[in-house]
């Protein structure tokens, strides 16, 4: 696990969790310089993910270890924590667990996918095989981000960027990582004394996630954007500063 620490010294904490098969450089890429103008940023790189040998274990594991950052270098409290996609998994595993505290959980568009182990077993089999082969052609590879590009917005550089993710990561700790993510589950209805919840609906995805993030999360603060799973992050400038308005606007309520 690496994290590395930046951004505004006197800011608030502001935790950030990369998704699926990314590192925080890449998935943060776009918002990074404005985020760190306001806050004291934490980006977590997870194992499997951080340029070292570790293979990732599994999330419960993965969540510990954050648990014991945040204790030991910020007395067992931090600000905020945004998760992007499965990032999002691990700020509800924070929440849930209430072994450190977080008074603004942003859940970046997540699925929140739960499933038994069979099922998980069977969609790890089907996913993981096509996001490990995007890159093994040339062919392949100017298709995936031509997708990128049209479906996020992307520009050609972070198309690129994300395109070098898909090839350096170990199948292995992506298997693990999206496997452990389904059967690692939330309970319902959620309520932390202190903490709130906030989520970043984008419509795109459909509203079976929009009845998820109310059945997990007890009266969460649901902000919804006209765009693709996490187009602020990926996409024109001009998603990427609706929501980091938004996200000031979090981290500024009471709580």
């Amino acid at each position: 696990m690496k994290y590395e620490e930046m951004g505004l010294k006197t800011g608030k904490t502001l935790m950030l969790l990369p998704g699926t098969c990314c590192d925080y450089q890449t998935n943060f890429a776009n918002v990074l310089p404005k985020l760190s103008e306001k806050y004291h940023l934490i980006c977590v790189n997870y194992d499997g993910f951080d340029g070292g040998d570790e293979i990732f274990p599994d999330m419960i594991t993965v969540t510990e270890k954050i648990e014991k950052y945040i204790i030991e270098k910020h007395g067992g409290k931090i600000d905020g924590a945004i998760g992007s996609s499965l990032g999002s998994s691990f700020v509800g595993q924070l929440v849930q667990r209430r072994n450190v505290h977080i008074d603004h959980a942003i859940f970046g568009s997540p699925d929140l996918d739960q499933s038994g182990k069979f099922s998980a077993w069977l969609q790890s089999k089907m996913v993981v095989p096509l996001l490990t082969s995007f890159t093994k052609s040339e062919k392949k590879q100017q298709k995936t981000k031509e997708k990128l590009k049209n479906i996020f917005l992307m520009s050609d550089e972070l198309a690129d960027q994300f395109m070098a993710c898909f090839s350096k990561f170990k199948p292995e700790s992506i298997k693990n990582e999206y496997y452990t993510d389904l059967i690692t589950y939330l309970e319902d209805d959620i309520n932390v004394k202190h903490t709130k919840a906030h989520f970043i609906y984008a419509n795109k995805m459909g509203e079976k996630y929009l009845k998820r993030y109310k059945k997990y999360f007890h009266d969460p603060d649901i902000r919804e954007f006209d765009m693709q799973h996490e187009q602020w992050l990926f996409g024109e400038e001009k998603y990427a500063l609706q929501v980091l308005t938004v996200i000031d606007e979090f981290m500024e309520m009471p709580v």
